[in-house]
């Protein structure tokens, strides 16, 4: 897998990009994970659990970051480098101090000054260049960008430092282990030491050097009370599978093959195996996989549910019903189960399951609204009901989420027609409808009609 050390020098990169930019990916059994070893740092930060999400992002460098809010996105990337679930919460930990802190909305204050050097050298580049010496013009422009790039490295790298003191602190006063925190900065240090020291000019990055980070934190998190807490075997046993079904769904199946050879009896391969086997279209040898799984553990909400998934893709749905119905009820209804359980009722084309999947997913939507696929699943069954009007307030829904300004304006508006007035449901398609259309007025030429 391909590993990218952000600026060469240190991950967990404070970077205010969208996450819409990415691949976010949606697991209920790595969610629950997130949240559990996140929710004490939570608390210790005097943040509210409900506010703050942990998400999983598609990509294989080693990176975390906020951007903005209450959310830490997680790279996949950073999981598999990741030897234990107690570096993850480290690198929890400091992304919370980042939120914490407040950095992402105190960004400006970093590049306002850089921006004022760089337009002054912008200045008296052109104004050289004008009066007949651009070489010397060309040297005040590229000084100028040099020292502006500068001026803002050094503001990042001072929050970084205080991201890592601050993360320390909810360590040490949750009563969490700093001792994942240290060692994966020095997992990052020997990437830095592969790709050379020598090349790496540490003015020139927005992280401090890993060495610098570890010698400015090992006092403070060896003296915490919580150093040498052992850590709980129950995380750590569910970071490892879902260490190994993120290799098996992300990753070349070669490679997870190879991480996971037949041989290996294990529960992480076969978990691996069976994702593997199922994304490169092999669904005998998936459902092989699975059927180990739950002969292991024959109740677990999670291997049933990719037993489910896996038949229900395999064109099956009536034969996926019975696991991922236990899955949603052993997982005490989790949105992201019951979605595919829903999926499954509606797939088998059985007019007397559509009333049972409009209840499963009623149920995902309202303990998770932000999942488009759920929507698209509910508007679907209102349509095969005949529910013509509840369809088209699921769809605009949907269109909402995924940004599609125009579906849901028209959508919400057909429902308004077909809702009592001033109803729950008639208010919630007026508000989608005015969201809609504002967002259309503020970006005319983005959503101009096309002749």
């Amino acid at each position: 897998m391909k590993r990218y050390i952000a600026g060469l020098a240190a991950s967990l990169l404070l970077c205010a990009q969208p996450a819409a930019a990415q691949s976010i990916l949606r697991d209920a059994e790595t969610e629950a994970m997130f949240n559990d070893m996140s929710l004490p740092l939570i608390k210790a930060a005097g943040l509210s659990p409900a506010a703050v999400k942990v998400v999983l992002i598609n990509d294989d460098s080693i990176n975390a970051f906020t951007a903005g809010g209450q959310t830490i996105y997680v790279h996949s990337g950073l999981i598999q480098a990741a030897d234990n679930a107690n570096q993850v919460q480290g690198v929890i930990a400091h992304e919370l101090g980042h939120v914490a802190d407040g950095h992402v909305v105190l960004m400006d204050g970093g590049a306002r000054p850089a921006m004022g050097i760089s337009i002054l050298s912008m200045v008296l580049g052109v104004a050289a260049i004008a009066a007949g010496a651009p070489e010397a013009g060309a040297g005040i422009l590229s000084a100028g960008t040099s020292a502006a790039q500068g001026k803002f490295l050094a503001y990042t790298r001072v929050q970084e430092s205080t991201a890592d003191a601050t993360g320390a602190k909810f360590l040490r006063e949750s009563g969490v282990s700093g001792k994942g925190m240290l060692t994966f900065f020095k997992k990052l240090q020997n990437e830095e030491y592969a790709y050379g020291l020598n090349n790496i000019d540490p003015f020139a990055q927005s992280h401090p050097l890993s060495g610098e980070r570890i010698a400015n934190l090992t006092a403070d998190v060896q003296a915490s009370p919580a150093y040498n807490t052992k850590p709980d075997p129950g995380l750590e046993e569910r970071f490892k599978r879902v260490k190994a079904k993120l290799m098996g769904y992300v990753a070349d199946p070669k490679a997870t093959l190879n991480t996971y050879p037949e041989q290996d009896q294990s529960v992480y391969a076969h978990y691996a195996r069976a994702y593997a086997w199922h994304k490169s279209g092999y669904p005998e040898k998936a459902d092989a996989e699975a059927t180990a799984l739950i002969k292991a553990a024959p109740h677990d909400p999670y291997f049933l549910e990719i037993q489910g998934q896996i038949l229900l893709e395999a064109g099956k749905p009536r034969e996926a019903l019975a696991p991922l119905r236990e899955a949603t009820d052993l997982s005490r209804n989790s949105p992201l189960i019951a979605t595919t359980f829903g999926h499954a009722l509606i797939a088998t084309e059985d007019k007397a399951n559509y009333p049972e999947a409009i209840k499963v997913l009623r149920q995902s939507v309202a303990r998770d609204d932000d999942n488009p696929f759920a929507w698209y699943q509910l508007g679907t069954v209102y349509e095969a009901s005949g529910d013509q009007t509840r369809a088209l307030l699921a769809t605009a829904e949907q269109a909402s989420l995924t940004g599609d300004q125009r579906t849901a304006a028209y959508s919400a508006r057909g429902a308004m027609q077909g809702l009592p007035p001033n109803s729950t449901d008639w208010i919630r398609a007026q508000d989608i409808a005015l969201a809609a259309q504002n967002e259309m007025s503020d970006n005319p030429k983005k959503y101009k009609k096309r002749r």
